[in-house]
């Protein structure tokens, strides 16, 4: 199964967590990147502000995802919600995704982000998780093998 993960991170949490993912399945990586700044307080305030109003951005990405049986998306979690690269993408790319999973990393919990990157793809995903911080090694090590199973069947 060609498997591609893609991700946006702000702090590098969820960059690490996709690199590990995509060389445990030997998958392609596609960072999202956000043309808004997103640096400093004001630059987290801003992000959460455009989470929270469900805003888009201007982001690049390098692979076509319909090229692809599976596709990870993993994001950090603003406010509760989806940030705007992602948003982005998953709107410029809706039904272009075979078969799609989703992954957040957040410091608590993950709020309303994953059911709404569900709605955002117009799909059910074939998996869904969130990884907290506190507990990164453990998350990321229990998604590992249910993709794994997931790819497997």
């Amino acid at each position: 199964m060609k498997t591609l993960v893609v991700f946006y991170s702000r702090s590098g949490t969820t960059k690490r967590v996709a690199e590990e993912l995509a060389k445990a399945l030997n998958a392609d990586v596609d960072e999202v990147i956000d043309k808004k700044s997103r640096r400093g307080i004001i630059g987290f305030l801003r992000a959460g502000y455009d989470a929270t109003r469900g805003k888009t951005t201007e982001i690049e990405f390098t692979k076509d995802p319909s090229n692809y049986d599976l596709v990870i998306v993993g994001i950090p979690v603003w406010n509760g919600r989806v940030t705007p690269a992602i948003r982005t993408y998953l709107l410029r790319n809706r039904g272009r995704i075979k078969g799609a999973v989703f992954f957040a990393t957040c410091a608590g919990r993950a709020g309303m982000c994953l059911e709404q990157m569900e709605e955002l793809y117009g799909d059910k995903a074939l998996l869904k998780k969130t990884i907290v911080k506190k507990e990164l090694e453990k998350g990321v090590r229990e998604l590992k093998e249910e993709l794994k199973a997931l790819i497997t069947t």
